[in-house]
């Protein structure tokens, strides 16, 4: 398999192929998200038993989810990485059926229209809805749109940990009127959706925090097409080390294993009487965090699920 960029000077990609059971698509499109893809996308496989007509009365048997890393990235160790986390999936989930990937090599696609196929204008609970660039939408009412380009950024609001998550900011910023001006930390930024929101739904001052300097320069992309600049600030540092604190506000769209090994130092970076927005947690893991991370000085204001994700939103006590 050739690894790095043709000798014709067109850039080469990796893709990686993955066929699961329906319940997992979604935890495996965020895992390879994190692990750095520029793009992902999901379809159902039109090859099981019964065709394109079978899920019009069923669920599909299983989908498909595609997504690509750049070849002269150590996308080997990446795949390692993808294989523990099946084996981990298989352990949590023993009566679904094993996932498994295949890995090929594609010089210079044509990303652009890859993703013009798969996106289109998507609303998120009432107000805010996400918008390809390219897409035309007129917007009405009191909505709030957000424009990204998945061709340049992985994550366009279709995860439902980060649909919950814009769910849980719309009801916070637009209802609570105590906080004139938030101040808002999105750990673990990503393309900046997040940020972007809180932006529109007019938040003072945002800090988008994210680790892998890809992920920033993404971000920031998107901030700038979204005109919210003046008021989002992209800081790549690893958020265990993050010392800014004072944050009226803070999303962190992870997984339960790093929210339970953060929730000291997050909270050390909340005011008194603070939101916390947790999310990417599983299911599964749902035990895990109500006893190690839903105590005091956190108390739950709200829990939001949808398919076997679970996001909560909690806040702290005032002195």
């Amino acid at each position: 398999m050739p690894n790095g960029t043709e000798k014709s000077g067109k850039e080469a990609w990796i893709e990686i192929a993955i066929t699961s059971p329906p319940e997992l698509i979604e935890g495996l499109a965020n895992f390879i998200t994190e692990l750095g893809a520029t793009g992902t996308f999901q379809e159902e496989d039109a090859d099981q038993p019964g065709g394109a007509e079978l899920s019009v009365f069923a669920p599909p048997l299983r989908e498909e989810l595609k997504a690509y890393l750049p070849a002269d990235s150590p996308w080997k160790e990446k795949l390692d990485r993808l294989k523990t986390y099946i084996e981990n999936l298989v352990d949590l989930f023993p009566d679904l059926k094993q996932p498994d990937f295949t890995v090929k090599t594609l010089s210079d696609p044509d990303w652009g229209e890859q993703w013009k196929k798969y996106f289109k204008p998507l609303r998120i609970h009432k107000n805010i809805v996400i918008k390809p660039t390219w897409e035309r939408y007129t917007a009405t009412g009191r909505d709030i749109v957000i424009e990204i380009d998945p061709g340049m950024a992985f994550g366009t609001g279709q995860h439902s940990s980060t649909r919950m998550c814009l769910e849980a900011l719309e009801e916070i910023l637009l209802k609570d009127r105590t906080i004139r001006n938030w101040r808002v930390l999105d750990v673990g930024t990503g393309t900046g959706i997040l940020s972007i929101c809180c932006a529109k739904m007019g938040a003072a001052k945002i800090t988008a925090v994210d680790i892998d300097p890809q992920a920033v320069e993404i971000a920031r992309k998107n901030i700038a097409i979204n005109q919210v600049g003046d008021r989002v600030e992209v800081v790549k540092s690893d958020i265990s080390k993050y010392k800014a604190g004072g944050f009226d506000l803070i999303v962190a769209n992870l997984n339960a294993e790093p929210l339970i090994k953060l929730r000291s130092h997050l909270i050390s970076l909340m005011e008194k009487k603070g939101y916390l927005i947790i999310s990417g947690i599983i299911e599964k893991s749902v035990d895990a965090i109500e006893k190690k991370f839903l105590k005091p000085p956190l108390s739950v204001q709200n829990v939001l699920r949808d398919k076997e994700w679970v996001c909560y939103v909690l806040r702290q006590k005032g002195s």
